[in-house]
This record gives structure tokens, sequence and C-alpha cells, in this order.
């Protein structure tokens, strides 16, 4: 009886072992398609090292710029050898990459491999056109975290754009509102580039526009935008014009938790504020002392219950500092 269990317990064990090396080819193949710069890197130094480009380094990363941390994680190509059980889709997986980016990095016409095949991986680009950035939110996720940067932020906006509203998302068309925005910005407000830092859309996509290490412009004035981020979210959100979907309702909450968890804030007033809150003719913060003040509604009188210090700490915050936990106990 003895020896029939251990029989059986191994032959499990090496079910699982088969299994595993299966899964596993391609990683336990992988030399590496992550690089952590070190101290007196340059992209230019890593672009060369890796068979690269710096803009492919940038484009992979979504960097906005040429300066780096030590540290600070870097996806590059790598090259490597078919091993006995490997599929494009596996070694796709395995490097964090596409079959069809292989195939064309590759010059593949079929997803045939051969053992001993040798191949060059590259990393799946960024959705980028311009300076936009387009991302879901855990692609959002690994960006900011795997960011540093020189400007001091203490300060959360949030906005609603009014215009384009949810009548003017067409699904697909995020890069060409991010377009007019900054286009609107540029020539009609005169300033130097997109008002905001961040633009979330009814799907639920995030996009990085305004580099992080750029405080924000726009008629909120300085008080709130020398220190601060701004998120300008696509819709009308006052009573009777959109409603929320719920893709980007769960957006909103999952990257201001993000954010506060990067620049170390805790939900409150004092560190996410409604546009409403600022008097557009001093840039003096008001809160709800609004009388004889030249304010606006955004972010919409129907934003998370209202747009006031009540609703915001009733019914925002609340839900910011839950997410917050949810994400600190996955790390």
């Amino acid at each position: 009886m003895k020896m029939k269990k251990i029989f059986v317990v191994g032959l499990i064990l090496l079910s699982y072992i088969f299994i595993y090396t299966d899964h596993a080819n391609a990683a336990g193949n992988n030399p590496g398609n992550l690089y952590y710069v070190k101290s007196g890197d340059s992209l230019e130094e890593i672009a060369v090292k890796f068979d690269t480009t710096v803009g492919d380094i940038k484009a992979t990363n979504g960097l906005q710029t040429n300066l780096l941390f030590i540290g600070q994680k870097l996806k590059v190509p790598a090259n490597y050898e078919v091993v006995a059980g490997d599929s494009l889709q596996k070694i796709a997986i395995a490097f964090n990459t596409t079959v069809e980016t292989i195939k064309i990095t590759n010059g593949l016409s079929s997803d045939a491999l051969t053992v001993g095949q040798k191949m060059k991986i590259s990393p799946k680009r960024m959705s980028i056109e311009g300076q936009h950035i387009l991302m879901t939110r855990e692609e959002f996720k690994e960006w900011l975290l795997n960011h540093k940067f020189s400007r001091k932020v203490n300060l959360i906006q949030q906005h609603h754009t009014w215009s384009p509203s949810y009548k003017h998302f067409k699904g697909g068309n995020h890069f060409s509102l991010l377009k007019g925005m900054e286009n609107y910005h540029r020539q009609t407000m005169k300033w130097n580039n997109i008002a905001q830092n961040i633009t979330t859309f009814p799907d639920g996509k995030i996009a990085v526009s305004r580099p992080f290490n750029v405080a924000p412009e726009g008629t909120i004035g300085w008080g709130a935008n020398h220190a601060g981020i701004m998120i300008e979210h696509v819709g009308n959100f006052d009573q009777g014009f959109d409603v929320m979907t719920k893709e980007q309702k769960e957006t909103i909450v999952y990257i201001t938790a993000l954010l506060c968890i990067k620049f170390g804030l805790t939900p409150s007033v004092d560190t996410i504020t409604y546009h409403r809150w600022w008097d557009l003719r001093t840039g003096n913060r008001v809160l709800d002392n609004s009388q004889g003040a030249a304010v606006k509604t955004c972010p919409g009188t129907a934003f998370f219950g209202g747009n006031t210090t009540k609703s915001a700490t009733q019914y925002f915050y609340p839900l910011v500092s839950n997410k917050m936990n949810e994400i600190w106990k996955q790390q």
C-alpha cells in the first residue's frame, strides 16, 4: 500500500513537471528581454547594445523624454533560439509580445518553427500617435510605477471635457479626439500644449499626453497647476447629459488610486480637487464658497454624486481609498 502511494505521487509530480516544462520552454530558454538601467546608461548606448533604436525603446516603453533612472525597467529586443515544443504563441507569451510582431521582425511567412532556429524577439510597442500614449488600466499601472518624475506632485485635478462628449466618441477615435483637443488648446487657448496630462475615455482606456514633468495648463489657475496632475474625462457629466459608463467609472477610480500611491497622497479635498472649487478670475481655491466667484460646474454636477466637497468626500474619496487598499494587497 505504501509503495502504491509513492508511485501515484510520483506519477502526479512527473505529470506536473511535463506540463510545466511544455508551457515554460520559451520562458526557460529566455535570455531576458528586460534591461535594468545602471549608472551612466543612456538610451543611445542601450539601443546600440540591443541592436535597436532610441525611438523604438521610447515607443516600446512609453518614454516621454530621454531621461533614465537607475533601476528603471526597460523592455528591449532579445535573441532567442527555438527549442523542442516551442510555438510562436508560447514565445509571444513568454516575451510579452505578439505573434504578429515576432513574424514581422523576423520576416516569417508562416507559424512553422524549427529547433535551433534563431530569432530576434521585439517587445510589443505601445499604442502611440505623436505625444499621445493610449493604454489599458493595467498598462497604465505598469507605466506609472516604472517611471520617476522630477516635478513634485501633491494635487490630482478632476475635470470633464464637456466637449467632446459621449456623442463624439466612436469607439476607436481616441487619437483624433486627443489631437482635436491639442489643436484647440494650442491654437484657440494659446497654451503651449494640450492642457491635461491624462485623459480617460468611455471605454475605460487611458491616454497620457502632456509629460508628467510639465505642469498642466488651463483656466483652473497656477495654484492648482504648479504641483498638479490634470485628468480630463471625456464626457459631459452635468445632470441630464452623459451617464458615465461602468468602464470609465472604474478607470477614474483606479488611476486616481494609482496616482495617490505613486505620489504618496491620502484622498482628501487637499489632494484630489475638482475644477469647480477654483475661481477662474483669481486662481484661488474657494471650495463650496462659490458665491461671487467665477466657477465652472466641472467635473460635472453628476460626477460621482455631484461636484461639491461633500459629494467628493461621501462618494468619490472612499472608492479611491478602497481601490488603493486593493492595489496594495495585490503587490
